[in-house]
This record gives C-alpha cells, structure tokens and sequence, in this order.
C-alpha cells in the first residue's frame, strides 16, 4: 500500500493532503483564469480581468500616459473583481462549513457570469469596440474576483487559482539551492501549468479564431466544476470541514 500511496503521490502532487478532489478542481479553474485573462489582455486593449496586480501596474503607466492602456478599462476591472471578492466573501461566510458546497455556491455564480460574456463577445463580435469591451471586462472581473475569494477561504496549499507570483517565489526559495527543505515545487509547476496551459490556449483562439471559443470553454470548465461541486457536496466527508488556519 505505501508503494500504491508514493507512486500515487508522484503523479498527483496534492494526493493524501486531506483535501480530496478540491485540488483537482481548483487546478482547473486555474486554467480558466488563463484563459479569461488571454481574452480580456489581448482582445479588450491590455487589461486582465483575474490578475489585479498587473491591473494595478497598468494603471500606474496608464495615468502616466503610457500608450494603448486605459485608466477607465483598468478601473473596472479592479472595480468589478473587488464587487466579486465582497459577493464570494459573503457567500464564504454563509457555506464556508463545507468546502463543497461553498464551491458549488461560486463556481455556479462565476459559471453564469462567464457565459453572460459568452453572450455579450457573440452579439458584437471582434474586434470589440470600446464601449462594449467594458460589458465584457465587468462579468469576466466578478467572476474572478468571487474565485479568488473562494479560493482563499479553502485554502488547499499552493492553489490560489488567480495568482502566481508567490508560487513562482516558492519555487525558488523554498528549493535546496536557496537552503530551504524543497517545499512542493511539483504543486506549485502544477499551478503553474494550468495557468499557461490556458493563457497559451486562450490567446491562440483569440488571436486565430475568435474570443468567443475561449470565453466557451471557461464557461464549460467552470460549469463542470460546479456540477461536480454539486455531486460531491451531498458528502460530509474530512476533505469538506473548513481548511484549518494557519
């Protein structure tokens, strides 16, 4: 059995972490941040809907007056992902007592706006014109921001499903060569991954068919995890009783 357990656990790096399949969803709603992201950044004029610190950076260069970024396009993102973090927040604070049905709860939310943007880049096309770039960036931004939240409150290990930047660094300082005890490099490139493997995907259709395939496909992803949300939320298994805090 233990022979089982390590070759298990080499393949799946979160196996036996008492988080049952939250991880495996929640690396899949990582690739939809990349995806969400390739949209919003290369066909809505250089803004991201699910990483807010490059929205804050942008905003910086465009009051600087930096050409080919918006102020108001960065303004809503940051706006509309801050509404969606309060919204999951509060929904954390209702269900967080399991995870599922805490998951179940946003994903289903993020599931309705994304196809919402689904709707709206079919009905005006590309490229999108200025005005309705920001029918697009605000329920792209929500869903985000109600993920993020989401994330954050279940708190499985190396999973934040929107940001990388402190996993990149773990990578790094964690490893023997900095004189750490190796941390979880393959979570953390597992991350990694999801998040490329979609931005890679996401930009490729918007860039050579349309940001309507993409936008489909989050909304495919999301809805998927929240129908197994749904099926596993009928459990009252360990995995679903609140992450403890650290």
């Amino acid at each position: 059995m233990s022979g089982l357990s390590d070759h298990a656990r080499r393949w799946w790096p979160w196996s036996g972490s008492g988080h049952g399949p939250l991880p495996a969803l929640l690396v899949t709603l990582t690739v939809v941040t990349g995806l969400v992201d390739a949209v919003s950044y290369v066909a809505l004029g250089h803004v991201f809907v699910a990483n807010m610190t490059g929205n804050v950076v942008f905003l910086g260069f465009a009051v600087a007056g930096a050409a080919g970024l918006s102020v108001t396009a960065s303004l809503t993102s940051l706006a509309a992902f801050t509404a969606g973090a309060l919204a999951g927040g509060r929904i954390g604070a209702r269900l967080g007592a399991h995870r599922g049905r805490h998951l179940r709860a946003v994903t289903a939310l993020a599931a309705a706006l994304v196809a919402l943007a689904v709707v709206v880049s079919a009905v005006v096309g590309q490229p999108v014109s200025q005005a309705a770039r920001y029918a697009l960036i605000a329920p792209l931004a929500l869903a985000m921001g109600a993920q993020n939240a989401m994330a954050r409150r279940l708190a499985v290990p190396d999973l934040t499903t929107t940001v990388l930047t402190l996993t990149l660094t773990g990578i790094a300082a964690d490893s023997r060569l900095a004189g750490g005890n190796g941390g979880h490099p393959a979570r953390r490139l597992t991350s990694v991954s999801a998040m490329l493997t979609g931005a890679l995907v996401g930009a490729l259709l918007v860039l050579h068919v349309d940001l309507v395939l993409p936008l489909a496909i989050a909304a495919v992803l999301i809805a998927s995890t929240a129908i197994a949300a749904h099926r596993l939320s009928a459990t009252s298994a360990d995995w679903a009783k609140p992450a403890p805090s650290h």
